[in-house]
């Protein structure tokens, strides 16, 4: 794969925590890669920029913000020790899908393209969106690994509608776009509460599907260890995290705040619980809005969040 399917991040040089930037997939090798997709597929012509798409490189230049050789080289208590804990891992930021004046869905084509590559070489990948639509083309590509899948969803919505306005891959419909893949066996969808776009049908299919529904009033009944057991253990997962399904109080960056999402603690039991039933092969957040953000409180989450998730993979033994 050429240059021409992923570019460096917009707003800056900037990667990940200085992770090397690996734009070019020509003999590809990594433990753990980032690919930022920053559009999805707009519903109107107001929507093909928003300010969802400036997240994956915020959230870059915010995790250099701080000290970068704390973070990778100091005792982090929510690991255990230091964030790759001392193995020889290999971190590569392979930047934003490349978009295109002349060919509005091109994008999609190549974040595919990369995740095709990425996944191949059996590398774990980080996707930062963009809208909940992002995590299609990236569903897409998990065809190349030959098993089946555990989608794990993390959302305040639903997500299940068929189309808007003639767009049936937009940030509405992506769980009911999963369900269409031939390999994504179960979808477990956590968190869900309030007012969405879901109308009374939607929830049906999604249940006739087979949808495992815990609302985030569940869940904060009975708490995230219970509802992890309801995961079946030992298969190959996948984990998308809408930015909403988490509580505004810690994540207010979003464009639907909704009151009783994950907080904290359940979203590192999550991350952590997930990881050692079997093996994430990746996981995506989307639906950050940096402008909204209050004292970048998101970002902190946003980071700890993907800390938290490479240093997980770490000790489960994924790279050895």
């Amino acid at each position: 794969m050429s240059k021409l399917f992923t570019e460096a991040p917009t707003q800056s040089p900037q990667t990940f925590l200085n992770f090397p930037l690996i734009n070019d997939f020509e003999g590809f090798a990594a433990d753990i890669a980032i690919l930022g997709v920053p559009f999805g597929a707009p519903y109107s012509v107001d929507g093909m920029a928003n300010d969802q798409s400036l997240a994956p490189d915020h959230i870059r230049n915010w995790s250099t913000l701080t000290e970068i050789g704390m973070t990778l080289d100091n005792y982090d208590f929510d690991l255990g020790g230091t964030l790759l804990d001392g193995q020889d891992i290999r971190v590569v930021d392979c930047g934003n899908a490349t978009a295109s004046l002349e060919d509005p869905g091109a994008h999609y084509a190549n974040a595919e393209r990369a995740a095709r590559e990425i996944f191949a070489a059996n590398t774990v990948l980080i996707t930062l969106g963009g809208d909940h639509g992002v995590p299609i083309p990236i569903m897409k590509a998990l065809e190349v690994l030959g098993t089946d899948i555990t989608l794990v969803h993390i959302d305040a919505h639903l997500d299940w509608r068929d189309e808007i306005n003639g767009v049936k891959e937009g940030y509405s419909s992506v769980i009911r776009r999963a369900a269409e893949l031939p390999y994504i066996k179960s979808i477990h969808q956590i968190g869900m509460r309030g007012i969405g776009s879901a109308k009374n049908q939607e929830v049906k299919d999604a249940i006739a599907h087979g949808c495992a529904i815990t609302t985030a009033y569940q869940m904060h009944d009975v708490g995230m260890a219970e509802v992890l057991k309801t995961i079946p253990d030992g298969g190959t997962y996948y984990l998308t995290i809408d930015a909403d399904g988490i509580d505004p109080s810690i994540m207010p960056a979003v464009l639907a705040q909704t009151p009783g999402g994950l907080n904290w603690v359940q979203l590192h039991k999550l991350i952590h619980g997930l990881v050692n039933k079997g093996r994430v092969v990746g996981m995506d957040l989307v639906e950050i809005t940096p402008s909204t953000d209050v004292g970048n409180i998101s970002m902190i989450h946003a980071e700890r969040l993907l800390c938290n998730f490479i240093g997980a993979t770490v000790r489960a033994g994924y790279y050895d």
